[in-house]
């Protein structure tokens, strides 16, 4: 993960570096915009994207001076375009909109859409072969082979915007692969930690949208309440670093101050520390191998005091293993589980799922989908994307039933 000759010499020129942050509306576009907004000097904004918020999209292009807007939703085009009238900047829209903003050559590219929507915009700004902040989940857990085959076919420098992997990439110091004895990523436990299985079974969306840590999209919230997100993270884990699966580990850490550890095989085990706060790992992205002021709380320990483990319950929690079982397995049941989880989460949301039908009824869901196509790997995004459009229809006639 090198930097390029042209990155270190604009760096040393003192020019800003060009961004295009994909999901400009989200919240990890939020907090990316609102470090930008912190340091005009050192980022310029090329592209800004946005789902369906024409408003938001056309203040913050107008705001933040950017070349190209483009909005997810095609049918939004016109309102878009009403929007920024008059001021130069280059309308689009629908996927080839989002794809197009990612091929603009760019320093950086951040990857915030979330879901299988993703995926297609987040490869087209890999192959550019310049850096992209991957904030996608999707992007590794569906189509991870695929993806990293070409991150190193463009030599993309790739640069993990999760808290857990931020953390694991800045704890690694370039060891060879067999001085790494174990990477273990912490969960804060969700807002369900303590509650008993009898609890869970009457957990409702606004108390699972509630993190005791956190501030995160309403997907992203209900994956950390099932936790979810931590199955999803070992996924994205195997495919970032050079550890075998069984080499990755989860903590329960409540507090939500050590994100991520490396355990090195003569017994050093480095931890990288901070606030609960995804501004630090979206600013380390930005900015690596520098670092850039940020408005997160500085860490007092002795305020703190006390700092907790302990382990998973995948008795309680079975998502976890429902993700390993994915992980170690291979083929398509990755691919297969996310789009399961992405229609659970929105079944539950609606109350058409109830809180611990979620991993359930995504383990019934491959058990459908591969029963019907068979469970081999995808080798390319329109396989990819197959199994991901088939997968949604069987979950929706199974909720519907």
């Amino acid at each position: 993960m090198e930097a390029s000759c042209d990155m270190l010499a604009a760096d040393r020129a003192g020019q800003a570096k060009s961004l295009t942050v994909l999901g400009a509306t989200g919240s990890i576009g939020s907090s990316t915009l609102d470090l930008v907004a912190r340091n005009r000097d050192k980022y310029s904004i090329d592209a800004l994207t946005a789902n369906e918020n024409v408003g938001e999209l056309a203040a913050l292009a107008r705001r933040l001076e950017a070349k190209m807007a483009v909005i997810g939703n095609q049918s939004l085009y016109a309102d878009l375009k009403e929007a920024l009238s008059g001021t130069g900047i280059i309308i689009a829209a629908g996927e080839q909109g989002l794809v197009e903003a990612a091929e603009r050559p760019v320093d950086i590219t951040m990857a915030g859409i979330m879901g299988a929507a993703g995926l297609r915009p987040t490869l087209a700004a890999v192959r550019q072969g310049n850096r992209v902040a991957l904030a996608n989940k999707e992007c590794l857990v569906a189509a991870g082979s695929l993806f990293m085959r070409e991150v190193k076919r463009h030599n993309t420098e790739l640069l993990p915007v999760d808290s857990e992997h931020s953390a694991i990439f800045q704890a690694l110091d370039d060891s060879p692969r067999q001085n790494i004895a174990k990477i273990t990523l912490t969960a804060s436990g969700g807002p369900f930690r303590t509650f008993s299985r009898e609890e869970l079974r009457h957990v409702t969306p606004e108390q699972a949208l509630k993190h005791p840590n956190w501030s995160m999209g309403r997907k992203i919230s209900i994956d950390s309440a099932t936790m979810m997100n931590k199955g999803l993270e070992l996924i994205e884990a195997m495919h970032l670093f050079p550890v075998a699966p069984e080499q990755l580990d989860i903590v329960i850490h409540p507090q939500s101050i050590i994100h991520s550890l490396v355990s090195y095989v003569d017994g050093s085990v480095i931890a990288q520390l901070g606030a609960p706060d995804m501004r630090t790992p979206i600013a380390y992205s930005l900015s690596w191998p520098e670092r850039i002021d940020t408005p997160v709380e500085q860490l007092d320990l002795a305020k703190i005091a006390t700092l907790t483990f302990e382990r998973p319950d995948e008795k309680r929690f079975p998502a976890i293993s429902l993700a390993r079982a994915a992980m170690l397995e291979g083929g398509n049941m990755a691919t297969i589980m996310n789009a399961a989880n992405e229609i659970a989460v929105e079944a539950f949301l609606d109350g058409r799922l109830s809180f611990m039908e979620i991993p359930s009824f995504c383990e019934q869901v491959i058990e459908n989908v591969q029963a019907k196509n068979g469970d081999k790997s995808p080798h390319s995004v329109e396989e990819v994307l197959d199994i991901d459009h088939s997968t949604r229809i069987m979950a929706q006639s199974l909720i519907i039933m």
